[in-house]
């Protein structure tokens, strides 16, 4: 099969939760135990960092990746789902897995796929697991996909967890409170293997507390070792000023990923990379620094908080949950804050392109949007993905009104034909209708 070919039986062959949902996942970890199993256990031979969370997840390990590649270790990366190309998957050192290698795995192991039936995710789990044996990494980041205890990557033994926080989401699959939600991600924490915690909440603390004493494994709550002080934020830059609780040490980032949400996440990846030195690992302050400010160079990361363009400002952003939409708002409000005190702006109206999938809060979401805002309701175009007239009706139950767009690139030329250059375009609600942008 040519690559094309390949990725089409991908697609077309395998239950794909991205596309269709629920259907897709397979609560145990069989299939992928008997898929490495086959092609010998790669995940044994190399080091892995485990990442689970709401959110942040995918930021958290492309900062973690990005620092352990600039300290000089080769470093395996894994993340899902993809915007553009199925191979930003997996990645070493940045570069994406080679066309030749996805092909021959997927005929290498077609025999045990039609056997044991796979899901898209765990023949690509297992994928990343051999490509990183075979490569000879140092080190992988392995992010969930989603949930931890039943998750097909939670087979690994890593050196580290990371959990970076807990909120509504996957709620049909997880469960429907936040302890519930919490139990599945703190599935990850393994026997003597110290965990992260980047943020926590009343109704969870004690579910991570409870978990790691009985695995015996170290906890870190993140939260607790630094404190987070200054914050500046630009169209292409966040400053971060964090402060060791413990010795009131400051320390001072300039990242490359402007989201102010980022400033808790770049708290969890310095309080991991401290456990990580403590652990052995040669990891300096200036590969730390260098590294955060290139994150997006070094590791291809996009879609978090992304102004793509200026006048008006068209921003891409993955949030598609209550907790996610709630951190865009924040970002939204600082903007306008902003642009009010500049003298040279004018009255500045917000444009939401906004397309969702049918398993999500879409309500809690909805309810959530400023009425003043000027709509653009659009799907991307997976069987997964909620009708954009069905998302049109549902939010002028919040009087929240707009147009209908079949294309999410065509929402984005009628959103810029109608703002001006003081105005901002934010683009969000599904991380696969950031991926079908091309304008």
């Amino acid at each position: 099969m040519t690559y094309q070919q390949t990725i089409d039986y991908l697609f077309a062959q395998l239950p794909m939760f991205s596309r269709i949902g629920a259907i897709a996942y397979k609560a145990d970890l069989h299939n992928t135990i008997a898929l490495c199993n086959e092609i010998r256990n790669p995940h044994t031979t190399f080091k892995t960092i485990h990442i689970a969370g709401t959110n942040g997840k995918g930021s958290t390990s492309h900062m973690l990746a990005a620092i352990l590649q600039k300290a000089g270790y080769k470093t395996g990366l894994y993340t899902s789902p993809h915007l553009k190309d199925f191979r930003e998957r997996i990645k070493i050192n940045g570069q994406m897995i080679s066309e030749d290698f996805v092909i021959d795995f997927v005929q290498r192991t077609k025999k045990i796929s039609e056997d044991i039936q796979p899901s898209f995710f765990e023949l690509t789990v297992a994928m990343a697991f051999d490509y990183f044996a075979h490569e000879k990494v140092d080190i992988a980041v392995i992010e969930t996909g989603l949930g931890g205890r039943l998750d097909s990557t939670n087979i690994i033994t890593p050196v580290l967890s990371v959990i970076t926080n807990i909120g509504y989401d996957h709620m049909n699959i997880l469960g429907d409170t936040l302890d519930k939600i919490a139990s599945e991600k703190a599935g990850i924490i393994k026997k003597n293997i110290p965990v992260v915690v980047g943020e926590y909440l009343p109704e969870t603390q004690n579910i991570f507390i409870d978990k790691a004493c009985i695995e015996q494994a170290p906890l870190f709550f993140a939260q607790e070792e630094y404190s987070i002080g200054n914050v500046q934020s630009s169209s292409n830059s966040l400053q971060v000023e964090l402060k060791s609780i413990e010795n009131k040490q400051k320390l001072s980032f300039d990242l490359d990923l402007n989201g102010l949400y980022q400033t808790k996440n770049v708290r969890t990846v310095i309080c991991a990379i401290k456990i990580l030195q403590q652990y052995g690992f040669t990891i300096k302050d200036d590969a730390i620094r260098s590294a955060l400010s290139n994150v997006k160079k070094l590791t291809g990361l996009h879609g978090r908080w992304d102004v793509i363009e200026q006048e008006p400002t068209v921003v891409l952003d993955v949030a598609h949950n209550e907790d996610g939409i709630k951190q865009v708002l924040m970002q939204v409000e600082q903007w306008t804050i902003s642009n009010e005190q500049s003298a040279t702006s004018n009255e500045q109206k917000i444009h939401f392109v906004i397309g969702m999938v049918k398993d999500k809060e879409v309500s809690k979401v909805l309810e959530l949007l400023p009425k003043e805002a000027v709509y653009y309701f659009t799907n991307a175009h997976i069987p997964r993905a909620l009708p954009a007239v069905e998302l049109q009706q549902k939010a002028s139950e919040y009087n929240l009104y707009g147009e209908i767009f079949d294309d999410v690139n065509q929402a984005i030329i009628s959103a810029k034909l109608n703002a001006s250059k003081n105005d901002m375009i934010i683009v969000c609600g599904s991380v696969f209708l950031v991926g079908e942008v091309t304008v």
